[in-house]
């Protein structure tokens, strides 16, 4: 490799001799033709000399490489690697050899809505952002086909593999699940870092964007999750109306300077129960006239 200067002063010589042979050989009408000029012989002399420069300026003219920022050309000969052109300008290669652009920036890609399946066999749709760029150039081009189309296909298998590991929601107590986006994501990135870094490629990030069931059960996991979710919210209610009752009659205690015995304490949280919990719509908790009926037995 050379800078694309030199090839530019070499190709200026090369014209400069090629004019100065053809002049002598009176072949370019802007020369006077010289004394020798009247001689055939010179005249096809010069003409086969002035091949050469014109040759000379070609080849240097063929090699010429306008190289952007952030690309790379990966050079090879025949299958075999020569080495990589990252410096951005005007630069001079062999024109023999073989010049591949590869882009070395760093790139993200959004996938669209994968399918797989959760450790229970649920069918789920997983869209993915990754982030990513090319760390050997020797390696992406040369060892793959196509390292993009390598790149996606490895993220379909990483997902597969991780999302198979864990249930994409957990119904039957607290613990880990797709839906940890943290965890879920590193193990993606994890995953993929190391099914990428044999062919050139470093894997920053891989973070999931969306996440949802498959069309043919999203209508009962959604009813569901819902159903779920709303027996941990009636579970958060009731305990909290406990606490505030506890609360409650003990204030009641300390401001009266008075210890009610258990029956007493009892009646008095079934009110304070029935105050709290019944305008939450909670099933299964007291009413004011179970209170009553209570009291009358």
């Amino acid at each position: 490799m050379l800078p694309g200067w030199a090839a530019l002063l070499l190709m200026l010589a090369s014209a400069v001799g090629a004019e100065m042979l053809l002049g002598r050989a009176a072949m370019l009408p802007w020369w006077l033709p010289g004394p020798e000029a009247a001689f055939p012989a010179e005249r096809i002399t010069a003409a086969r000399l002035a091949v050469l420069p014109v040759c000379i300026g070609l080849f240097a003219l063929a090699g010429l490489m306008a190289n952007s920022g952030g690309e790379a050309r990966v050079l090879a000969c025949w299958g075999n690697y020569r080495g990589t052109v990252r410096k951005a300008g005007l630069v001079w290669v062999n024109p023999m050899l073989r010049r591949r652009r590869v882009d070395v920036r760093i790139r993200h890609w959004r996938s669209d809505p994968v399918d797989a399946a959760d450790r229970d066999g649920a069918p789920i749709r997983v869209s993915l952002l990754v982030v990513w760029r090319v760390r050997d150039t020797a390696r992406a081009v040369l060892s793959v086909l196509d390292h993009e189309d390598y790149l996606r296909e490895q993220v379909h298998a990483v997902l597969s593999r991780t999302a198979a590991t864990l249930p994409c929601d957990r119904f039957d107590g607290p613990g880990l699940s797709l839906r940890d986006g943290q965890w879920f994501g590193d193990e993606l990135t994890r995953a993929l870092a190391a099914e990428a870094a044999p062919v050139g490629l470093e894997v920053y990030s891989v973070q999931p964007l969306s996440l949802e069931y498959g069309p043919e059960v999203a209508d009962s996991m959604r009813r569901r999750r819902v159903a779920d979710l709303d027996a941990d919210l009636r579970t958060v209610i009731v305990d909290d109306a406990v606490e505030a009752a506890k609360l409650a009659v003990r204030r009641l205690e300390h401001a009266t300077g008075q210890e009610l015995d258990r029956h007493a304490r009892n009646a008095l949280m079934e009110r304070l129960l029935v105050a709290f919990v019944a305008p939450a719509g909670v099933p299964g908790a007291p009413t004011r006239r179970d209170g009553r009926e209570g009291r009358r037995r």
